[in-house]
């Protein structure tokens, strides 16, 4: 695993922008970042796409454990009135993109480690999917990449078209002010139409619910199935939340609200409570003692790396601020991030329906935050 210095392609910004990513600038500074490529050999990748899939594995496995057992449930910070929806919903398995990205540390040698696991509102696709796949085939166009995400998630569109009722699909997200969600949003709603379905844009602010407590857009048509890049923890927060969980069965929701059993980070303690040995677990519990002299402290629900912190042997040594606070923690062992010239990369191994698809790249500080660059890569013998 090597990060190579690169030179950017004269007018990179039109050229990305041109695919879609509109948002490749923040504060002045790349956040698609192609002056670099990390290199890995066949082997590393696959290693990569192997821990990707044992933990998909794994997850399933604490899904139906919690199934049995929801008085576990009591740690995830889940409304007690919304418990039962999201354990029927589980238990029902209705259709899902079963997407996510799994995020983990890794040197290169040994075993990727899980940090955790992106998969109700996972963002970075198109940078995966298409930018750094384009970015290669001008760059490096006889090596190869380790991304088939958007072929994937086209053909999970297709497989899932059946279940859509009049092959419809409406897809939503709130206005946030970076533009990231709009075109995360725009990317997969054009994956669906490439999959054969007609898709409606709306705003989750602009849903309504209607007398008998379903979700309706703006023409007061009935939703029948709704992506969403909106985190579930919110939705059942918001004034509307009680009526959207009472009347599941009117509306597919993508993804199902029992993402909200995978995507929180209380899950981390129950996967090594299940498995400590699993090679690519790190130690994980509800204090300080369970993960070791050397930890990171983790809200359960929380955004873009935000109120983390690093303790080495009773000190804290790096922290991030943010508005997730109040919320529970989990306390997870600490694995040292390589170094490149102070750029510690984070390792975003995506799956669809279970199968590893491609990799994303961010690189940050020693935590991981909303500053983060994408930086590509490429396989190299």
């Amino acid at each position: 695993m090597e990060r190579r210095k690169i030179r950017p392609r004269e007018g990179w910004q039109r050229i990305v922008e041109e695919q879609g990513l509109v948002w490749h600038t923040q504060a002045g500074k790349p956040y698609w970042d192609e002056s670099a490529a990390y290199v890995f050999t066949l082997k590393q990748i696959e290693t990569l796409e192997a821990a990707a899939e044992r933990c998909h594995e794994l997850f399933l496995k604490a899904g139906d454990h919690l199934a049995k057992r929801p008085e576990k449930l009591a740690r995830f910070g889940i409304p007690d009135w919304a418990i039962d929806a999201v354990m029927a919903e589980w238990k029902r398995d209705r259709p899902a993109l079963d997407y996510g990205r799994f995020d983990f540390g890794w040197n290169g040698t040994g075993e990727p480690k899980l940090f955790e696991y992106n998969c109700d509102t996972p963002t970075s696709m198109l940078e995966c999917g298409v930018v750094q796949w384009q970015w290669k085939e001008e760059v490096f166009p006889a090596l190869d990449q380790f991304t088939s995400l958007h072929d994937r998630l086209i053909d999970r569109w297709r497989y899932m078209a059946r279940d859509l009722p009049g092959r419809r699909l409406w897809v939503t997200h709130h206005a946030d002010d970076l533009h990231e969600d709009t075109v995360t949003t725009t990317y997969m709603r054009d994956l669906a139409e490439q999959a054969g379905l007609e898709t409606r844009g709306i705003l989750i602010e602009r849903i309504g619910i209607d007398a008998e407590g379903r979700i309706v857009d703006e023409e007061d048509y009935l939703i029948t199935a709704l992506f969403k890049l909106y985190p579930w923890e919110w939705i059942v927060a918001e004034d509307y939340g009680r009526d959207i969980v009472r009347r599941m069965d009117s509306c597919l929701w993508l993804e199902p609200i029992w993402k909200m059993l995978w995507s929180n980070k209380a899950i981390l303690p129950l996967l090594y409570e299940l498995e400590p040995r699993h090679p690519n677990l790190l130690p994980a519990g509800w204090d300080a003692a369970s993960a070791g002299p050397r930890h990171v402290v983790k809200p359960i629900l929380a955004r873009e790396g935000a109120n983390i912190s690093i303790v080495e042997d009773g000190r804290e040594t790096a922290r991030s601020e943010g508005p997730y606070g109040a919320f529970g923690q989990v306390y997870q062992g600490l694995y040292d991030l390589p170094s490149f010239g102070g750029a510690y990369p984070v390792l975003g191994v995506w799956t669809v329906g279970g199968e590893a698809a491609g990799l994303g790249i961010r690189e940050g500080g020693r935590i991981t935050g909303d500053e983060a660059r994408f930086v590509p890569h490429i396989i190299e013998g």
